[in-house]
Formats: structure tokens, sequence, C-alpha cells
């Protein structure tokens, strides 16, 4: 990042990435057991910002006391659960009337988390969710909308910052989201990136290109369908990437690991599957899903994902 004589900083980077495939485990909770496990195993971590909302006091709200404060997670903006809750629950008060929240409030909130990276409003488009082509197009479109609205918001508060405050403590403050590609086949996601791309160029050198991208509605559908399977995506934008770009896949199979290993291109990924396991186990085997089960089924999936990846896992760690 550079800074210029008003306090203003350019060249934002979205978010700071290592050279190794980083896999987090979804955390369906803003804090308790769930969140002490993950930090104690050292596992990196995803929340949703739904997570975080009262829907009696219409407000986000982080736990004073909580050990998400000292892990390594990142802040989706909402997971498919929470869009298929809000949906039948009529419209919302926020954003498109689709989120409870508005674009404001949820980005005030971002920043104000902690996180080591934040995902932009987004509209998943799961067959569960929509209905027909036209509805996979509007989500698309209005994720490159929030996109654009997120930015001015994240400009205009800035701007106002540097008036008293250098570009360091400007861009500590507020920070720029990763934005997402949406889409149901491997031609939806093209058009979302380049939707994308013609979004975030209106606003360098303000910000530097996107280091990280997420990859978004992934997690319910065929690996191997010729049009909308996950490889027939990755396969499309492999060489549309920006430069410097990497991706984070939003629930990915663990099946899926080992192909998704080899491209250098995808920075992390991240998976809930490891908690409907954990149900899934409880209920064949007649015994109560407790937290304690829970927590071993999350260290049980983390360890054959983390094998898939080439990464070495400690399975003394791992509850017996």
């Amino acid at each position: 990042m550079n800074e210029n004589a008003h306090g203003l900083p350019v060249g934002q980077l979205n978010a700071h990435l290592g050279d190794e495939l980083v896999m987090r485990v979804g955390i369906p909770h803003k804090g308790g057991a769930l969140a002490f496990h993950a930090f104690n195993q050292g596992h990196p971590a995803m929340v949703s910002a739904n997570a975080f909302w009262s829907s009696k006091r219409a407000a986000f709200a982080f736990p004073e006391t909580t050990n998400l404060s000292e892990l390594d997670f990142a802040m989706d903006s909402a997971g498919f659960s929470a869009m298929l809750l809000w949906r039948n629950k009529g419209r919302q008060r926020g954003m498109a009337g689709i989120f409870p929240w508005t674009c404001s409030e949820y980005v005030d909130f971002a920043n104000e988390s902690n996180a080591s990276w934040w995902s932009q409003p987004d509209l998943c488009v799961e067959k569960e969710i929509v209905s027909s082509a036209q509805e996979i197009d509007f989500r698309i479109n209005a994720t490159a909308t929030f996109l654009e609205g997120t930015l001015r918001i994240l400009y205009e508060w800035q701007n106002e910052l540097a008036k008293t405050c250098s570009s360091t403590v400007v861009a500590n403050l507020l920070k720029p989201p990763v934005p997402v590609i949406q889409g149901w086949e491997s031609a939806h996601y093209e058009r979302s990136l380049e939707m994308l791309q013609q979004v975030w160029s209106r606003w360098q050198p303000w910000l530097a290109p996107p280091a990280l991208i997420g990859l978004g509605s992934v997690c319910r559908r065929d690996l191997n369908h010729p049009t909308h399977g996950l490889y027939a995506i990755l396969d499309r934008l492999e060489p549309l990437i920006p430069t410097g770009s990497r991706l984070h896949c939003f629930g990915v199979k663990g099946e899926a690991l080992t192909k998704v290993r080899d491209k250098h291109w995808i920075a992390s990924a991240d998976s809930m599957a490891w908690d409907f396991s954990a149900r899934v186990n409880a209920h064949r085997s007649g015994t109560s899903n407790t937290m304690a089960h829970r927590c071993a089924e999350m260290d049980r999936w983390m360890s054959a994902a983390l094998k898939r990846i080439g990464k070495r896992y400690d399975s003394s760690l791992v509850p017996a």
C-alpha cells in the first residue's frame, strides 16, 4: 500500500495470503465451545455474518469474550442456510429486501470484527434458492451491484477518516472486501468475473487488484458435471483469473481437495461438511450429537482434508 499527501491510502490489498492452500473450518456460532475448540486445535475458520446478527435488536453484535478474537477467521456475508431462512420469512428490511441488514451496517461490522478478511455481500444461486434462469441472472447482477455499493461506502468513509488520520490508520480501520463471483454453470461465473473486474477497475489505484476473489455456490453440486460441476467451473476460470489474484472456494467438498491443491491460483477453501457429518453419524449410531461429538467430527474432517491437500496433521490432537 502507498499513501498520498491527503492521507487517503492507495493500492490497498483486500487480503494478505501465504503460499500454501489454507483450509478453513466453518463455525456456525459467534463463540462458544466450537470456536474454543478450533482455537485450541489451530484450525483457521470461516464464520457467517449471520451468526452475529440479532433479529430481535436488528443489529450486529460481536461478543465481548470469544476465542474468535484470537483465531484466524474470515467472514462470509451470509451462508446458504441463512439465505434459505430469510427467503422463507419473506421480504427483509435490508439490501434488496433479501438481507436483514443494510450494506452500511455490514461494512461497519465486518471491519470492526477484526476478521482476517471479509467478503462482499453476494447472492447465492443454489437450486434450493432460485427457480429460474432469470433469477440466476438477477443474482449475478445484484452481486456486482452490491460490490459497487460496498466500495462506494468504503471510499466515502475512508475519505472522511483521511481528514484527520494518516493513510496507515485509515487503511487499518477500514479494509476492502473480498469480491465474490456467482453462478450455476461455468459460463455464469465467467460473466460474473467480467462484471467484477469492471467494477473493481473503476476503483483503482485506490485499490490494488484483488489479491483474493471468492467463488460462491459450489458446495451443492456434482463435482464432475460438464457444465455446472466444480471442475468444469475451475477449468473455465483458470485462464481468466486476473494476474496476481487467487480464489477462495466457499463450501468445497472434501473429495475435491486433491484436485484443488494442485491449482496454485486457489488460495483457500472452507467447509461446514464436518457438522453435517456429525449430525448424520450421531443419528446412525443412535447417540446424541453432543458438543464433544461435534468437536471430534471437526477434527476428523480436518485431518482428512489436510491429508488431501498434502499438509501434516498431528493425529494426537484428535479426540479418541
